[in-house]
């Protein structure tokens, strides 16, 4: 049998200490603009969702958005912005979490993405993520359900962040996909059906689809 500080040793390696990072800081313009993780989805905001469900995977969890950050003093979370200008997307919004970590948690060496726009994230993100690349000694991780990937669920290693720097500011680069896959990118699967864990809101339309099934699935 194993002593309690092999078993603390192994679920350490597991589950190794991960800040977690939501991003919210696009413009939502297909939304009509505003915050799209304050629209409700059975009963609660996306963002409220995604706060249930993502909070207790991660040592501490901050959120990334831009303009006036007092909007999420309700959350209770660190708020952090871009450093690149003119929203330059997704990987300017881990650039800025993983500058975070760096500074504020200088013992977390990795850092687990989700956007805040999915309704559905599953509980078991980060291991699932921890697991998929230890399996595949690769640097990053990402999610995948059926036969999409989904860049933006993912698992970035701090020690990143100053090549992510560099492709950002001096290559202008954008595409999440085109950076990761100069590292490798192993794949952690869930099913996308019957609900998509990782559909996301970018439309009314959306929306009202999410509604309907997080009426037909209230577990999902």
């Amino acid at each position: 049998m194993r002593n309690a500080a092999e078993e603390g040793a192994i679920d350490a390696e597991n589950r190794p200490s991960t800040i977690g990072l939501i991003l919210a800081g696009g413009l939502a313009r297909r939304m009509g603009g505003g915050d799209k993780a304050r629209t409700r989805i059975g009963g609660a905001t996306i963002l409220e969702r995604v706060l249930t469900r993502f909070v207790p995977q991660c040592s501490r969890t901050i959120l990334n958005a831009n303009g006036d950050t007092a909007r999420f003093a309700d959350t209770g979370l660190t708020v952090v912005t871009d450093s690149v200008p003119d929203f330059a997307g997704p990987l300017a919004g881990v650039l800025a979490g993983l500058d975070w970590a760096a500074a504020n948690a200088p013992d977390n060496e990795w850092l687990a993405s989700v956007p805040g726009d999915c309704p559905f994230l599953p509980t078991d993100i980060v291991p699932r993520l921890h697991e998929a690349r230890r399996k595949a000694s690769t640097a990053l991780a990402c999610a995948r359900s059926g036969e999409r990937r989904h860049p933006t669920v993912a698992l970035w290693p701090v020690m990143l962040r100053e090549e992510l720097r560099r492709a950002l500011v001096n290559e202008g680069l954008r595409k999440i996909e085109a950076w990761t896959s100069r590292y490798g990118v192993a794949l952690a699967d869930w099913p996308a059906a019957p609900v998509d864990p990782f559909m996301n809101i970018n439309t009314p339309e959306d929306a009202a689809r999410a509604e309907v099934i997080a009426a037909q699935y209230p577990d999902a």
